[in-house]
């Protein structure tokens, strides 16, 4: 129950549901032009921008995904470049997301999903994922559904359920409904905000429509796109209003670098400060009287993070440059055909997709009681250190750390990097003495796994944040001149019997390139020389 990620750890892309519909779209064009726009689009050979970050693209731009789902004009190769390239990805990364929620909800999630809404079943949006996210919903609640047919509990007729996409161009559409059947399509996602109490009446006869409210709403790349902070705020406040009240569950994701990590991070702190409160919520500051108050609901974080403090990786908002800690997760999936021939892999056909996600619960579904802890987060967090190997009660699952890092295995000890329920970083060594099971269970352990046995040594861990991580949300200025500001001038002269004629000035280690413009490089060496002169250098 503590493991992360899917059983087996590779996933499968369902070839008659998904690979095979695709791979027919895509035979009527030539591979060849599907690849060359393929790169033209998401940033040229290994496509580091589109929802894959290649490793050797690691210190390409962070940059969101350069085509989204919600494009209104999308031509047909690009929308067949669309569909080659990106839902394989969001498949595996939803279908890992969605285990992982129902491992932390207990096995009767799904099943009071189905039975709810008057028999209609679980409603789900999918905002940004093309579909892929309905794709790897549908094949978690046919496996639950399976599961109730083994025992009796449901009907011969497959599950039921209502699910709906947001995709803008017609192209893409047309593509995306040969693999999804019975949904509905929505060109973009209606605003909530500004509909007052009343929505739209179009179609309505003259009778106001109630608001739709979803019970999964997979939020995907949304986020990172948005450039300044009113619109994310605005992005977030309208996907709340099509939230269920009633256990809703709204799943954030982004792209795995440090970029993606901090518009999640973003939303997570926004959301536990004005959207939700728990037990183990720290106290909030009074906010102006002049400001607009949201009333405060019921909710949990179901995953990734098994606290409800401010995030050790993100404890001042803003974008910090170098930085080199940041949580996200990784999913393997074996590529489908067409994604093999247009990234050209010859040598490996399984992918690793790294995301960063939260997912919320909105108050509580009727008939499950959520795993809240209630003890002090100081106490939780000892009695995880000292393990559950002995103990006769089952840990919480939000009483555990969370592996944020692949575990260091080193000769007779294993150091594991955690984030605990006090939501603090820290290195937990469990040496081969502590105990044979604890040792041996380390050693196997996986990145993103929770860690229930305890260990030695606990020290706290530097979370290393990069240069500027402490200014605030000002779109990278700042840290982008920390990153150079500080650094050591030399100034090289080249002089003769005649004086001075020329001089260079370099700064020590690694800065960006100038440009050879007419304001620029050259300008700066003429003021360097004319000052030289102004000294008395001759």
């Amino acid at each position: 129950m503590g493991e992360w990620g899917t059983y087996p750890s590779t996933i499968q892309l369902p070839k008659a549901d998904f690979v095979n519909p695709i791979g027919e779209l895509l035979e009527r064009t030539d591979i060849k032009h599907i690849k060359e726009t393929a790169e033209r689009v998401f940033g040229g050979v290994g496509l580091p921008h589109s929802v894959a970050t290649p490793a050797a693209k690691k210190n390409a731009p962070q940059n969101a995904v350069a085509m989204e789902a919600s494009h209104r004009k999308m031509s047909e190769i690009e929308a067949d470049a669309y569909i080659a390239t990106n839902l394989p990805g969001l498949y595996a990364s939803v279908l890992g997301i969605l285990i992982e929620i129902r491992k932390r909800l207990g096995s009767d999630w799904v099943p009071k999903l189905i039975s709810r809404n008057n028999g209609e079943g679980p409603r789900v949006l999918d905002v940004g994922a093309g579909g892929a996210g309905l794709a790897a919903w549908e094949q978690v609640l046919l496996a639950e559904w399976d599961i109730m047919s083994e025992g009796g509990k449901s009907p011969s007729h497959g599950p039921p359920g209502k699910k709906t996409v947001v995709v803008g161009s017609d192209t893409l559409r047309q593509r995306i409904s040969r693999f999804l059947h019975n949904t509905t399509f929505l060109p973009r996602l209606p605003d909530y905000l500004h509909s007052g109490p009343q929505p739209d009446l179009m179609d309505s006869g003259g009778n106001p429509l109630p608001k739709k409210q979803f019970d999964i709403i997979i939020a995907s790349h949304l986020m990172l796109p948005q450039k300044h902070g009113y619109q994310r705020k605005a992005m977030l406040d309208n996907l709340w209003e099509f939230l269920s009240p009633e256990g809703g569950v709204l799943i954030v994701m982004e792209k795995g670098h440090p970029r993606g990590f901090e518009a999640v991070a973003d939303v997570r702190s926004r959301l536990l400060n004005e959207f939700i409160v728990t037990p183990g919520s720290d106290p909030q500051p009074e906010s102006i009287e002049n400001e607009p108050q949201r009333v405060r609901e019921d909710g949990m974080i179901i995953a990734p993070c098994t606290n409800h403090k401010a995030c050790p990786m993100y404890l001042t908002p803003g974008i910090s440059g170098g930085r080199k800690d940041f949580c996200h997760f990784s999913q393997r999936y074996i590529r489908p055909p067409f994604l093999q021939q247009v990234l050209g892999g010859t040598h490996r056909n399984h992918e690793d997709i790294n995301f960063s996600f939260v997912a919320i619960q909105r108050g509580k579904l009727p008939g499950i009681e959520p795993p809240i802890v209630s003890e002090h987060p100081a106490d939780t967090s000892d009695r995880a250190f000292k393990g559950y190997e002995k103990a006769a009660e089952q840990p919480n699952p939000l009483a555990l750390p969370r592996s944020i890092l692949p575990p260091l295995k080193r000769h007779g000890h294993v150091t594991l990097d955690l984030c605990t329920p006090m939501g603090k970083i820290e290195r937990w060594t469990v040496p081969k003495s502590f105990s044979k099971a604890a040792y041996h269970d380390a050693r196997k352990a996986q990145w993103g796994d929770l860690w229930a046995l305890g260990a030695k040594t606990r020290v706290h861990r530097d979370v290393r944040l990069g240069k500027g991580g402490s200014v605030p949300d000002d779109g990278g200025v700042r840290s982008h001149a920390a990153k150079g500001g500080n650094k050591p001038k030399v100034i090289h002269l080249s002089a003769d019997s005649g004086g001075i004629y020329s001089a260079r000035e370099k700064i020590k280690g690694h800065s960006p390139s100038e440009r050879k413009t007419k304001g620029g490089k050259k300008a700066r060496l003429q003021s360097l020389l004319d000052e030289l002169k102004e000294e008395g250098f001759r």
